[in-house]
């Protein structure tokens, strides 16, 4: 089972995996700036490669990457990290790849262009579920 919160159930260690430069500065600038800390990669298999050498407490998505998609990618870390939360974002899809999605095991599912505090509401009620 994966440690996906701490021990008193605080979001620390974000993973930010999109494949828009923009997106994950923007992102990164805006968490950090709120204490997380806050690591990024520009598509699945390099997320991959980040969580087998860090753990962190929530992974953000994009959708559409090159390389592996974010259903191949949250498909694939729901197998080597069972437990971590998932927050996917896309400015494409539908019902079809929001149901997938959910399926997977996403604890939710955001439209971009992200809204921050869309965002941070999400966190902070992930946050509380996991506190129990």
């Amino acid at each position: 089972m994966y440690e996906s919160v701490s021990g008193n159930g605080h979001i620390r260690k974000i993973l930010i995996v999109d494949d828009e430069e923009n997106t994950r500065i923007g992102l990164t600038k805006l968490l950090a700036a709120d204490g997380y800390e806050v690591s990024t990669a520009g598509d699945g298999v390099e997320a991959l490669a980040c969580l087998k050498a860090n753990p962190f407490h929530l992974v953000i998505t994009d959708m559409n990457m090159p390389r592996m998609n974010g259903l191949d990618f949250i498909e694939t870390l729901s197998r080597k990290h069972p437990g971590l939360n998932v927050i996917m974002m896309t400015a494409f899809g539908g019902i079809d790849t929001y149901v997938e999605a959910m399926k997977l095991g996403v604890y939710e599912y955001l439209h971009k262009p992200i809204k921050i505090d869309e965002l941070k509401s999400v966190m902070k009620k992930l946050s509380l579920e996991l506190k129990g």
